[in-house]
């Protein structure tokens, strides 16, 4: 009795899709068409909302084409390295770094074996496959560990031609023909505001596209040249361009484009806290790309050539004090011994306004003009110094194989009468720092015949700020050489809130120039 039911309704079932199949039969296609087209599968409106204008349409048109036109120039680098990667390594704030293989940093990722693998991208320079890419992509390869893999989808063995590690980037060649070369724009197109497109291999997503703008020019970070202990190569160039077209890890060594489809820069570094894009990117700019690229190509080494000074962009504070008419140009911090600008005659607290007529606004405009130059070569500076502007003319010299100079070390160069005031040690409070007479040990111990020995320094204070430190000795103020404590006072009693000084100190490093504003009584 219990079965009844069920077998009823099992029953009732088949009678069901026996009268299914016979009216789909009967009513053919057009039928079960028209059915559907009665609002079925009526889904999503009928048009778009807002249609795109003709402008906006040949915009996006753009972008395609742009995009399609380029990534046959961009290519994927592979590397098998014998340790682990520099690429990694961060700045000393942990902030600004080079995309490495895996994003990764040092204190985040576990020890690496003897032999490792990364990647990273590059761009082809020529039809015959010579390629850039960054130095912190190859610098640690084994012999044959590179390998290129292009938009094809074709892979090869890769030769270091040669790489820079003053500039980041470094030159790779392939056997073969008929590759697609990027075109080089001009810098002078560089603009701020202007859409870019970036193109890599991040995170192991080849072919990647992204746009967005150049976000500035002319930036320093101060992450090329620098070394595991922290320390930096003070002869590292920066001038990168700053743009928020999203870059990753494995974009290192990718070409950031502009809307022709022509090379801008080389993609080299992000600022981030933790390893992936954080809103920023930084793209080493053509000229420099194309300079360096033709001398290792040519030489497989650099020939730079170097004015011999160190330097720092003008600020409010240093234009009142040495008169400038507004804030522009870059100030010689430090004359460094037997290169180009000491034997020209250049000095500490001289102020570089023009490198062979082009303006000269930030260290990062100086460092890119001097960096398009080879050893040998003579570049005219447009100086100002003691209110007027002055000419004169170096000639660039290399630097040694360790890409620094000799130390530092000018002697009494200052020279003039020597005023003899108390020796008696003076705090000058406003400033924050107390001078005394130099002694012998300091004598011999910084190589300076004359000056006054900072001996305590209020790190709240002005000339901290400045970069005065304790232990070196000041050897000029405003201009006129210092023997004493007294005579500084007499110089500094002279000036009034608000006024600008110029101090030249000496360290164990050489000599250096800063500038600081007198302050309230």
């Amino acid at each position: 009795m219990q079965q009844r039911p069920l077998l009823t309704a099992l029953g009732l079932m088949g009678v069901g899709i026996v009268l299914g199949v016979v009216l789909v039969s009967s009513l053919g296609s057009n039928a079960i068409e028209s059915l559907f087209a009665a609002g079925l599968t009526d889904l999503g409106a009928k048009q778009a909302p807002a249609p795109a204008s003709a402008a906006v349409k040949a915009i996006n048109d753009q972008f395609v084409a742009v995009s399609n036109a380029v990534t046959n120039s961009v290519v994927s680098i592979s590397v098998k390295a014998e340790k682990k990667s520099s690429g990694l390594r961060g700045s000393p704030q942990d902030f600004f770094r080079f995309f490495g293989p895996d994003g990764m940093q040092e204190d985040e990722s576990p020890q690496m074996p003897e032999e490792s693998e990364g990647s990273g991208s590059g761009v082809l320079l020529t039809a015959d496959g010579y390629i850039v890419t960054n130095n912190h992509v190859v610098e640690d390869a084994a012999e044959d560990g590179i390998k290129v893999m292009t938009f094809d989808q074709k892979e090869y063995k890769a030769k270091l031609v040669g790489r820079d590690p003053l500039t980041d980037l470094a030159v790779l060649k392939i056997d073969g023909s008929g590759f697609a070369p990027a075109h080089f724009a001009q810098r002078s197109e560089i603009r701020v505001g202007e859409w870019v497109v970036a193109v890599g291999n991040p995170l192991g997503l080849t072919s990647t596209v992204t746009t967005g703008i150049i976000s500035a020019t002319g930036r320093g970070i101060g992450i090329v040249g620098s070394k595991e202990d922290g320390s930096r190569n003070r002869f590292a160039t920066e001038n990168f361009i700053q743009t928020d077209a999203a870059i990753n890890p494995g974009n290192s060594g990718g070409g950031l484009f502009n809307l022709n489809g022509s090379l801008v820069g080389i993609n080299t570094a992000i600022a981030s806290r933790w390893g992936v894009n954080a809103g920023y990117g930084f793209a080493i700019p053509i000229d420099m790309v194309k300079s360096v690229a033709l001398d290792l190509i040519e030489d497989g080494k650099i020939q730079r050539g170097y004015i011999g000074i160190e330097i720092t962009s003008v600020d409010e504070t240093t234009a009142k004090t040495v008169g400038l008419p507004k804030v522009s140009g870059v100030m010689v911090n430090r004359v460094v011994k037997d290169g180009g600008a000491q034997a020209a005659g250049v000095e500490e607290g001289d102020v570089i306004m023009s490198v062979d007529g082009t303006p000269v606004k930030t260290s990062g405009d100086l460092q890119n003009q001097i960096v398009l130059h080879r050893a040998g070569d003579k570049v005219n500076l447009k100086l100002w110094r003691d209110g007027k502007e002055i000419a004169k003319s170096v000639v660039l010299k290399p630097v040694s194989d360790d890409g620094s100079f000799a130390d530092v070390d000018l002697g009494g160069r200052a020279g003039g009468p020597v005023d003899m005031e108390s020796s008696d040690p003076v705090t000058f409070k406003g400033l924050g720092f107390t001078a005394a007479e130099l002694t012998e040990e300091a004598r011999k111990d910084l190589q300076t015949s004359n000056g006054v020995l900072v001996t305590k320094v209020d790190m709240r204070g002005a000339v901290a700020r400045r970069g005065l430190r304790q232990g070196c000795a000041i050897v000029k103020a405003d201009g006129q050489s210092v023997s004493s404590p007294g005579q500084l006072k007499k110089i500094l009693d002279k000036k009034n809130a608000g006024d600008g000084v110029l101090f030249v100190i000496k360290t164990k490093d050489g000599k250096q120039a800063i500038t600081v504003e007198m302050p309230e009584s």
